[in-house]
């Protein structure tokens, strides 16, 4: 069983700097694609970054240039780093796993974006 959880959300500032936490527990494939998501409020989830086990990784277009995703796949984390943030980055951001035919959700971390 794989299980997600994310950490790091908080409130910063516009311009401000966050670095936001997945640890995977569990098993990954060999093949497999993990991904960051975020819900604003009212709205439908979107993803944010996506990188396969083999492959480069892609943003949506809005955090180009100032969102990073990596993973340290020794201990299995990954991490999203979010540079100068926006009020419109403000959401709830999701750890999302797709792998054998299956997709693993963590429970969130809420980002606040305000002066």
């Amino acid at each position: 069983q794989v299980h997600l959880v994310e950490t790091g959300g908080g409130s910063v500032q516009p311009g401000g700097s966050l670095r936001l936490s997945c640890v995977v527990s569990g098993s990954l494939d060999r093949d497999y694609v993990l991904g960051w998501y975020r819900r604003r409020p009212g709205e439908e989830r979107e993803w944010v970054a996506m990188m396969p086990s083999v492959g480069l990784i892609s943003y949506t277009t809005p955090v180009k240039g100032r969102f990073t995703l990596s993973m340290d796949n020794g201990k299995k984390i990954a991490y999203l780093q979010m540079d100068d943030l926006r009020p419109e980055d403000a959401a709830t951001y999701y750890c999302g796993l797709h792998q054998g035919g299956r997709r693993y959700w963590g429970r969130g971390t809420q980002v606040t974006v305000s002066s």
